[in-house]
């Protein structure tokens, strides 16, 4: 009775009905959404060319990016030998019991480029066909080997088939490029990539690219069929050096990219534990070319002439500025000193680190030269050598006017250009040395310039010492390498090397003393890389073999990126 009186007094609506599990009112703010994870590079500068295959285009941020973006079949395992990237393929295998030697790779069907097009065999086949046609190119041996590329299976299966056996397949169809966008760009081979990538196949994407600002934005590419990247964005921003360093100090730089020199090297190490050093070697050896297609070096007496004129620890010591690519002097003709199984192949005594005056006064003598009015004079014509280097690469061309003055300390005159990469590897140095009718830009003597290693050292041996082949498809002779050396004695030692009749080393044993005897050239120095790692950027690890701490970088962890302008 009290209670329905009670109730029957009030106005106030009843209670609702309260469920346990109905939502409660909380006084709580709304969780704020995650800060995107940013990591910021440093870099020295940012021009264009990011063509991983091509020569004229080698740099630490061509590495950097063609990891980020660009898929590889094979990429190093922990112990630096070539393993499949499953990330990208399923299988790769050789067919057994056909006529000739046969490759079946299968691209994963769910692989694909950023825009939307399938990784397919027509990216195998554009690879394959600038190769084995363009010059400048890094290690194409193996590609001229291959005679004909199918697809199968709507494109997700290539079957590649050789000419002759091949080993070393599984150094091949490195940083596949998107052929559906490249193929018929404006610019061909040479320059559709100066402004980065127009797809990705990798865990990260262009959104910016800016060479005027001086900066390229990355973001995840969200059509990557991996695992997702754990950032959301890189941002790689071009300044001085001194600016990277106080940018690493503060840390509005996370990681920096850096070919140091001593100075920088102790700057950097000045920055105490905040900052980690990951120093590793790249595929490239500096090295002093002397060509023997060249009229004024086409006498053998005359190239260890100008070899006996240099002072190769100034030479050294000109490119490295003393930082860590001194450490890995090279002195041998195919093999860098960090791949397994090197050794100095030098002969003892045969060349000097510092300059033999008499050497030279002899040499040239012999070669038909007499001393006049300070300078070396055959046949009323003076010796003047033409030094070629990369524009703007700054240790070749240091090292090349350096080697300008030592020959001018013995009366050998000597003149430096800086040809642009492309015209210097496209044009000048694989010209054809029997040609009755020369394009004038390839008149160079000298060259100082990088010289490719690869996974295989088979073909790096054939590439920089073997003779031209020829295209059975058009007729046309492929590059020559840089010196126009072409030993038809040594060719089947070469080519049994190649295809695997005979190991590298002895293969090596027979053709390298016969470099070395013919003055062709002067390896100086391993380059590296330097990477600075601040401790907040979590998840960078050392690459194996040649790979760079890229290849790792969807486990990168970087910070929350609000306060950066994109």
């Amino acid at each position: 009775m009290f209670l329905s009186v009670l109730g029957g007094c009030t106005n106030a609506p009843p209670p609702p009905l309260v469920s346990s599990t109905t939502p409660q009112p909380t006084s709580e703010p709304p969780t704020e959404p995650p800060q995107p994870r940013v990591v910021v590079a440093g870099v020295e500068k940012l021009e264009g060319g990011f063509n991983p295959h091509a020569l004229a285009d080698q740099s630490q941020l061509t590495d950097a990016l063609s990891e980020l973006m660009l898929p590889s079949v094979f990429v190093p395992g922990p112990d630096g030998e070539q393993v499949l990237n499953t990330t990208l393929m399923t299988s790769a295998e050789v067919v057994p019991d056909t006529d000739r030697f046969t490759v079946r790779y299968r691209i994963r069907t769910d692989a694909g480029w950023s825009d939307g097009a399938p990784i397919a065999a027509e990216d195998f086949v554009y690879l394959w066909e600038q190769m084995r046609s363009q010059d400048g190119v890094v290690n194409p041996v193996g590609y001229r080997m291959i005679s004909d590329v199918r697809s199968q299976q709507g494109g997700k299966t290539v079957l590649v088939t050789f000419d002759r056996p091949y080993p070393g397949w599984k150094s091949l169809f490195d940083h596949l490029l998107p052929a559906h966008l490249v193929k018929d760009a404006p610019g061909g081979w040479e320059d559709t990539l100066d402004d980065g990538y127009p797809a990705s196949g990798g865990p990260f994407a262009i959104r910016q690219f800016d060479l005027d600002r001086g900066q390229i934005v990355l973001m995840r590419n969200e059509r990557y069929w991996a695992e997702p990247a754990k950032s959301d964005r890189i941002v790689v921003r071009a300044a001085d050096r001194q600016a990277n360093l106080n940018a690493l100090s503060s840390g509005n730089v996370q990681l920096g990219m850096f070919d140091p020199d001593a100075e920088t090297m102790r700057a950097l190490r000045g920055l105490g534990e905040d900052v980690r050093l990951i120093t590793l070697p790249r595929p490239l050896v500096s090295t002093l070319f002397l060509r023997r297609s060249s009229p004024q070096l086409n006498d053998v007496r005359v190239r260890r002439a100008v070899l006996a004129a240099l002072d190769r620890n100034a030479l050294v010591s000109t490119g490295t500025g003393g930082g860590p690519d001194e450490e890995r002097r090279a002195h041998a003709q195919v093999l860098a000193p960090s791949q397994p199984g090197y050794s100095a192949t030098e002969p003892a005594g045969e060349f000097s680190d510092s300059p033999d005056p008499q050497r030279v006064r002899t040499l040239l003598r012999e070669a038909g030269y007499e001393h006049t009015d300070g300078s070396w004079v055959r046949d009323g014509t003076p010796l003047n050598l033409v030094i070629a280097a990369q524009f703007e690469e700054e240790s070749y061309e240091a090292v090349a006017n350096t080697v300008a003055d030592q020959l001018a300390a013995q009366d050998i005159g000597a003149t430096v250009i800086t040809p642009e990469g492309d015209e210097l590897y496209r044009t000048m140095l694989p010209t054809d040395p029997r040609r009755m009718d020369p394009p004038e830009s390839a008149g160079i003597d000298l060259a100082v310039a990088p010289r490719p290693v690869s996974a295989d050292p088979a073909s790096t041996l054939a590439a920089q010492w073997g003779c031209p082949s020829v295209d059975p498809d058009t007729g046309s002779t492929a590059t020559f390498n840089p010196t126009g050396f072409c030993d038809r004695m040594l060719q089947p030692t070469i080519e049994a090397a190649t295809t695997g009749r005979i190991p590298f080393a002895r293969a090596s044993g027979r053709v390298e003393p016969v470099v070395w005897s013919s003055a062709l050239a002067l390896p100086l120095y391993q380059e590296t890389r330097v990477l600075a790692v601040r401790r907040e950027l979590r998840g960078v690890e050392d690459g194996p073999g040649f790979a760079t701490p890229f290849s790792t970088v969807g486990e990168w962890i970087g910070t929350p990126g609000e306060s950066y302008d994109w």
